[in-house]
């Protein structure tokens, strides 16, 4: 089995992301905003635990959770940078 590269992954990432935002703003937004919390808290226990225990948690692992906090906050500037930060769930109706 050939081994997926982390720029893949980010890719990936990435184009999933950027179809969230572009199929609706306000999905988009919230996914973002939740998926990259996860993230980012299980990087952040992940990386303390193995500063504690030295549990040997293989190295890609923790470039896999990076990458995955910082593919939906690229996808999210580059909507915001094309399209504006006039979102449709923002507006009074």
């Amino acid at each position: 089995m050939q081994k997926i590269s982390l720029i893949e992954i980010f890719l990936i990432e990435f184009i999933l992301f950027s179809l969230l935002w572009l199929w609706d703003d306000y999905i988009g937004s919230m996914i973002t905003i939740v998926f990259s919390f996860i993230f980012f808290f299980i990087l952040a226990i992940s990386l303390i635990v193995e500063i504690i225990e030295q549990s040997k948690v293989p190295r890609w692992y923790f470039s896999f959770m990076a990458v995955s906090i910082f593919a939906p906050i690229a996808a999210a500037f580059i909507f915001i940078y094309f399209v504006g930060a006039e979102f449709e769930w923002l507006s009074l109706p």
